[in-house]
């Protein structure tokens, strides 16, 4: 292994889970660097300059929220949450406080090291969320500085709304972003608990762009806490 290598932080109070991960990033060629409670992985991210940080939330001298707000404080390094919770709520909670992704226990090692992928590859952009300015695929192009979007080359008309919400999940490609976030953006802050008219908007963008929200190609659904853009 090279010192170039990415460097991974992990912060969890589970031994098994520190030595599943250690053995499992290790074997694809990361640098691994392991804490046990919230004040070692604080210590370790201010000194050792991980490239991607894996939390968890139940820790057992502070909550994980509590270390990003703390990480969040001084550094837009990309954070991977873990946690046994699956409830909407601490998704969201988790997302809005900063983390760019998040993991329920149990997890298969193989997402894990595709969402750490996305993360990395944010990272090496420098961590701006909105450092794409297009999107394009085989038949997708969305031209945010021109806001311009085509499906197979031909222009979609799309309305105000519209183009807000897809343009900041652009911006954002591989990360789940929360109800939250996009309605805090797009309506305004007295607008964040007004869901339904992100259902009807977000049904209307996949109408436009032919995405099955059964299979959706481009407009994935996070149930119950967001939505995420390919990266």
């Amino acid at each position: 292994m090279t010192s170039t290598a990415p460097r991974v932080l992990v912060i969890d109070d589970e031994a098994q889970i520190r030595r599943f991960l250690d053995i499992g990033l290790r074997a694809e060629g990361y640098q691994v660097l392991l804490a046990a409670t919230g004040e070692e992985g604080l210590g370790l991210a201010a000194t050792q300059s991980p490239d991607v940080v894996i939390l968890d939330i139940g820790l057992p001298d502070r909550e994980g929220h509590e270390v990003l707000r703390e990480i969040r404080g001084w550094s837009a390094v990309p954070v991977l949450m873990l946690s046994v919770r699956d409830a909407e709520s601490e998704k969201v909670k988790a997302l809005d406080a900063g983390a760019n992704d998040y993991v329920t226990k149990p997890f298969g090692i193989q997402e894990l090291m595709a969402r750490l992928r996305v993360l990395l590859r944010q990272g090496a952009r420098g961590g701006e969320p909105d450092a794409p300015v297009r999107y394009a695929d085989e038949r997708l192009s969305v031209d945010l500085a021109r806001r311009e979007v085509s499906l197979d080359g031909e222009p979609v008309p799309l309305t105000r709304k519209e183009f807000a919400v897809l343009s900041l999940l652009v911006r954002h490609p591989g990360r789940v972003v929360s109800q939250q976030q996009i309605l805090r953006e797009v309506w305004g802050a007295t607008h964040v608990q007004d869901t339904h008219y992100l259902r009807i908007v977000m049904g209307k963008l996949r109408q436009k762009l032919g995405d099955d929200p059964a299979v959706p190609r481009w407009l994935k659904t996070e149930p119950g806490v967001g939505y995420r853009f390919p990266a």
